[in-house]
């Protein structure tokens, strides 16, 4: 199955009942920070995939008068031994950085420095703007014993993005050191 049938896998392995929507939210609150989030589509056509495997079951759940009905899924018993097993035994896959400031820093010799300046002050931005979201997170999985390894990821994921930034400002002063004529 690929990486994405994992990660529903993962997020209903927790014990909860969750509908589509709910799959997402939670994947925006924790994946999102250290893989990617699925979309809606993404996220409905994987629970199909689960489903048909056997690792998911789903009911239609009854809404109020005039709303439609929802749909909710479940891990089976089959899907948590099957999710374990990827966990403890699928070769760990290095991580592929694809990181488009620093593609453009590469091309940096096409661009004037003050938008090379840009990109980073904005990259620098987005990384603090990200380390706050994670921290936030940290912070609202407190005392949720069910969410212990989840935080420490999101706690992963905050530092990073801290080291993203300060790499944007470490660029920033290399490449004032570059125009100056004493940098590599």
């Amino acid at each position: 199955m690929p990486a994405t049938s994992w990660a529903v896998l993962g997020l209903l392995s927790f014990g909860e009942e969750l509908s589509g929507y709910d799959l997402k939210k939670w994947s925006d609150w924790s994946l999102r920070f250290f893989y990617w989030s699925p979309s809606f589509s993404q996220i409905y056509s994987e629970l199909k995939r689960l489903e048909k495997a056997g690792y998911a079951t789903s009911r239609l759940v009854a809404q109020e008068t005039g709303s439609r009905d929802k749909r909710v899924y479940r891990i089976t018993g089959e899907g948590l031994a099957a999710v374990r097993r990827w966990a403890r035994e699928a070769p760990v896959d290095p991580p592929v950085l694809k990181h488009g400031p620093m593609l453009r820093l590469w091309l940096g010799h096409l661009l004037e420095p003050d938008q090379m300046r840009d990109i980073l002050a904005r990259h620098r931005e987005f990384a603090e703007k990200m380390r706050r979201r994670a921290l936030a997170d940290v912070e609202g999985a407190k005392g949720e014993t069910a969410w212990a390894y989840p935080t420490l990821t999101l706690k992963w994921a905050e530092r990073h993005y801290a080291a993203e930034r300060d790499l944007a400002d470490a660029m920033l002063a290399d490449i004032e050191e570059l125009e100056r004529g004493t940098g590599g």
